[in-house]
């Protein structure tokens, strides 16, 4: 893709992923400045593959009903004055033997071409869209979806995809295969042992293979592993409370294994009530969790994270990066992504932003020399991070702009990161201006002692930061800590040009300095046009 044609409005293009079980629609607009805005993003069950599997046919209902939900997802997205369309059908149609009149209709009905894909293009593009939205660092992960029709798996690093594979191993195919259609009662024992065997003779090949590879980590796609997760939250720890957020939620091998009892003992209509189900799920959610169980069984996994990113993700993922000189992607990482999409969706000043998180990293650095802080490379990427969206709640009001800083970052979606990571660089924003951070402060006592000692110090770095670019003209052009001592620290300031308001700034800010640091603050100005 040479050029995506993205004008000063910017271009809306719509992804669709039209599943055995559901048909996904997300809505994107690209902006001139390389960010993207989520216009909508909808789901509606269809079950395309329901009665498909024991003739090989979509039956006339489920294509009626896909038909009418593309047709309807068409225009919603038309309604954003969507200009381009990337859509593609997974199992259920890859293996229909009416596929042509399926997509025949969709075309004429709906005015929308949808590519085929396979199932290892399936496992490619799932595991493109959970990847982009996790920090993997040196990791090899292990990614499954279970969907409708088919169980798609992926081995891969940060880089790239190591091993693909896709069985015919599907939450609706499985219970077509095992449950007749009007068994509204308990699930025998003998029932789901078979189907457990009817998966374990599938993948056994697949999971030596996997072995091999060595996964750090296991991470579950889909709307079946996200609702067992939320079952064995609310069903078995109820203490807890409900997730809500999913990211960074797990589910463990023995909790599945207790969800599985439970509703496999129960008939249909009490299995729709058990809390934190899905009850459009409740009659194919066994057979889908009997796919999760053995995979996590023969693989000896102790537990798998859950995320809510999958195909429709890597969809996105896939479109942006064939876009030449897009800056969101290539070489950088999930959470710089993140960070910088959020930056750019707000409209921030992005040279300003940049010049105030250089000057802090500088700092940061020299200052540890000079052992004026221990702190390692995790607090000082939170700090790169939080001084690159210091100022992003101006996007609703400059006035109290630090404390819509800290909303927006808490709120916003910054993948790759932790809820704690969030909340740190969140509350460094929000003290990068007006009061200091005081032990008694509300936004601060849920951290513990070293992050309130991080957030303490690393703060400082900010103010001074920001107040060295109080102009926003980038006239101090390098810093450092070039001594200290347990008295004082002395701060150099080389600048290329009069930078008084900048000076101004810093004497304002030496007091929060000395409090931070137990030392006085002594400052060198260096005019880079007399050296």
């Amino acid at each position: 893709m040479k050029d995506a044609g993205i004008g000063p409005e910017g271009r809306v293009v719509t992804f669709i992923d039209m599943g055995t079980n559901s048909i996904r629609v997300l809505v994107v607009r690209l902006n001139p400045n390389h960010s993207y805005t989520i216009l909508t993003r909808q789901k509606q069950q269809v079950r395309l593959g329901e009665g498909e599997f024991e003739d090989d046919d979509v039956t006339p209902q489920a294509m009626d009903r896909a038909v009418m939900v593309a047709k309807k997802f068409a225009e919603l997205a038309r309604t954003f004055n969507s200009e381009e369309f990337v859509a593609v059908a997974t199992s259920a149609t890859r293996e229909a033997a009416n596929q042509d009149e399926l997509l025949r209709r969709i075309r004429e009905e709906a005015q929308l071409d949808i590519r085929v894909i396979s199932g290892r293009e399936e496992a490619r593009l799932t595991y493109l869209g959970v990847a982009s939205g996790i920090h993997i660092g040196d990791r090899r992960i292990f990614c499954i979806d279970i969907g409708g029709g088919s169980t798609e798996i992926a081995v891969g690093d940060a880089r790239d995809c190591h091993h693909l594979d896709s069985f015919p191993l599907g939450a609706i195919r499985l219970t077509t295969i095992y449950c007749s259609p009007d068994e509204k009662g308990p699930i025998a024992p003998e029932q789901y042992r078979k189907i457990q065997q009817h998966v374990k003779n599938a993948i056994i090949h697949a999971t030596g293979t996997i072995r091999k590879f060595k996964p750090d980590c296991a991470i579950g796609s889909s709307g079946t592993i996200i609702n067992l997760a939320e079952i064995a939250e609310r069903a078995l720890h109820p203490a807890n409370g409900s997730p809500g957020n999913r990211a960074g939620q797990t589910l463990t091998y023995k909790d599945l294994k207790k969800v599985v009892e439970m509703l496999c003992q129960l008939p249909l209509e009490q299995r729709r009530k058990v809390p934190g189900m899905n009850p459009e799920r409740a009659d194919i959610i066994v057979a889908g969790a009997a796919v999760l169980d053995v995979f996590m069984k023969e693989l000896g996994l102790a537990e798998i994270a859950i995320t809510g990113r999958g195909l429709q993700d890597g969809l996105l993922i896939d479109y942006l990066s064939r876009i030449d000189n897009f800056p969101l992607f290539g070489e950088l990482s999930p959470r710089q992504r993140s960070v910088l999409q959020l930056g750019r969706s707000c409209g921030i000043n992005e040279a300003h932003a940049r010049t105030v998180m250089g000057l802090v990293l500088d700092m940061f650095d020299t200052a540890k020399t000079k052992k004026l802080h221990d702190f390692s490379e995790t607090e000082r990427e939170l700090l790169e991070y939080a001084a690159f969206l210091h100022d992003i709640g101006s996007f609703i009001s400059y006035t109290n702009h630090h404390a819509h800083s800290y909303y927006i970052i808490r709120n916003a979606e910054l993948l790759g990161f932790d809820e704690r990571e969030v909340r740190f660089i969140a509350t460094l924003a929000r003290f990068h201006r007006k009061k200091s951070p005081r032990k008694k402060d509300p936004d601060i006592t849920d951290l513990d002692a070293r992050e309130r000692n991080a957030l303490q110090l690393l703060s400082s770095f900010i103010r001074l930061g920001e107040s060295l670019d109080r102009s926003h003209a980038g006239l101090v052009q390098h810093v450092r800590f070039s001594a200290a001592d347990k008295n004082t620290a002395r701060l150099e300031i080389v600048t290329g040009g009069d930078c008084q308001l900048e000076i101004w700034g810093i004497e304002n800010e030496r007091k929060a300095f000395e409090k931070a640091f137990g030392r006085k603050l002594i400052f060198d100005v260096i005019d880079a046009r007399n050296t």
